[in-house]
């Protein structure tokens, strides 16, 4: 098996380059040289391709993308050429002229694209009934002081990466959205600089939600934390339960990136994804709406 790391823009595909070694032969693209040298140190055995042309042409059996939102859709176009499955490190869109973009491309049904906790063990596979929901909470806790310093400044930028409130916000959609189903939209967002003064956007920011069915939902973003966690409470009548998701003592199986990339490989032996692409679409409609509104 043949797997193209096309970009290493975030620290994502150097996660999940160390679970997908253990099942493929690696090829990695990269402009930044720096980046690139870090990714060769931790697999020496990876073939580096020149360009992405050059990457997609060793016929690949998948292909994780990982590029600065505003070179995603023409890099994700390519990629749809070959036909080969393909996974989108989060968030695939982060401005509504990306999202519009990326609406002209013809995704098939083996595009995934999401947050590693919809995969996390703590969380894979709950289900709630609806019916009985109340309304329900996401709290995203992953500190963003990294930005502060001008670390990835695209990340941090509302126009090109979407901030704080896009790129750390797609953990706490996703979950609800996962629970709830994907006919939601936004009807409230705020977010501030409460520490971080160095920042493009926020470090901290909430989101109001409401499905069609009714249901009410907010999303916490804190940027400023010592510890990285996230959680997920269901309210109803008879009291409110809650699912926590840690790193433990191993982040890779804890935080979800080890189950994504077991996904993603699923869909390379032939399997669609398993988040359709119309619900990934429309957490990326409440975070750009949201985004817009701040």
């Amino acid at each position: 098996m043949r797997i193209v790391l096309a970009g290493l823009a975030t620290s994502h595909p150097y996660t999940d380059a160390r679970t997908l070694a253990r099942h493929a032969e690696l090829v990695v693209w990269e402009p930044d040289q720096e980046r690139l040298r870090r990714f060769t140190g931790e697999h020496p055995g990876a073939k580096v391709a020149g360009g992405l042309g050059e990457a997609l042409a060793t016929e690949p059996d998948g292909v994780v993308l990982t590029v600065p939102n505003p070179v995603l859709p023409e890099a994700l176009a390519r990629v749809l050429e070959t036909g080969v499955p393909c996974f989108v490190n989060k968030p695939a869109a982060a401005s509504r002229a990306q999202l519009d973009a990326l609406d002209r491309l013809a995704i098939h049904d083996r595009v995934l694209s999401s947050s590693v906790l919809r995969f996390a063990p703590a969380f894979a596979g709950a289900t709630i009934d609806p019916a009985e929901v109340l309304a329900v909470r996401a709290t995203v806790r992953h500190d963003v002081g990294l930005w502060a310093g001008g670390y990835n400044a695209w990340q941090d930028t509302p126009g090109e990466g979407g901030g704080t409130m896009v790129t750390m916000g797609v953990h706490g959609v996703e979950l609800l959205v996962a629970l709830l189903g994907p006919d939601v939209r936004l009807v409230g967002a705020a977010g501030a600089k409460r520490f971080y003064e160095g920042l493009r956007s926020e470090d901290t920011a909430v989101m109001a939600l409401r499905w069609g069915n009714g249901v009410t939902g907010t999303v916490e973003i804190i940027g400023v934390s010592d510890e990285e966690s996230y959680s997920v409470t269901v309210h109803r009548r008879g009291g409110s339960d809650s699912i926590v998701i840690e790193g433990g003592d191993d982040p890779i199986k804890g935080l979800g990136y080890e189950g994504t990339i077991e996904a993603f490989l699923s869909m390379v032996r032939g399997a669609p994804s398993p988040v359709p692409w119309a619900e990934t679409r429309a957490i990326l409609d409440v975070l750009i709406t949201a985004r817009e509104n701040t």
